[in-house]
């Protein structure tokens, strides 16, 4: 699938959707994306700060998205488990970016070569609009090649 077509999908998926979440790129070759949240009424809280629960939901699939399209079919990828740190509260529009280098995409091919499940965790920075970080998610994802099919 593009990463383009992927991305409409994505935006239209309910919990983004509904939350204000809005995925304004991927590019081409899956290993970078960038997510934005906009202020509105139905996404602040009780004291007028964007809802931790947005967020944390910034961050929820993109990295499993990016890998499985990278990766291919012949891995597993699943999002394991993720943590935040609300450093300070966020206001207007805030942003998260997703990377994927070379070294990632080794370390990941060197620890799943013999079949062996593999966690690394990804730091995922929501920055406000003066680029200051107002919380910081960590994903910890599970990859594992699959086995070769019998045959």
């Amino acid at each position: 699938m593009k990463a383009n077509t992927l991305r409409r999908i994505v935006n239209l998926w309910p919990p983004f959707l509904f939350s204000g979440i809005h995925v304004n790129r991927i590019s081409p070759d899956y290993r970078e994306a960038e997510v934005q949240l906009k202020m509105h009424w139905y996404n602040r809280n009780y004291v007028g700060v964007h809802f931790g629960g947005s967020l944390f939901a910034m961050s929820d699939a993109l990295y499993m998205l990016m890998l499985i399209n990278v990766l291919g079919k012949g891995y597993y990828v699943w999002d394991q488990r993720a943590s935040i740190d609300y450093l300070k509260p966020g206001r207007g529009t805030v942003t998260a970016h997703f990377r994927l280098d070379d070294t990632v995409l080794a370390k990941i091919y060197a620890n799943t070569a013999a079949g062996e499940k593999y966690l690394p965790v990804f730091p995922v920075d929501i920055t406000d609009a003066k680029d200051e970080v107002i919380a910081r998610v960590m994903k910890t994802l599970y990859i594992r090649k699959k086995p070769p099919k019998p045959g």
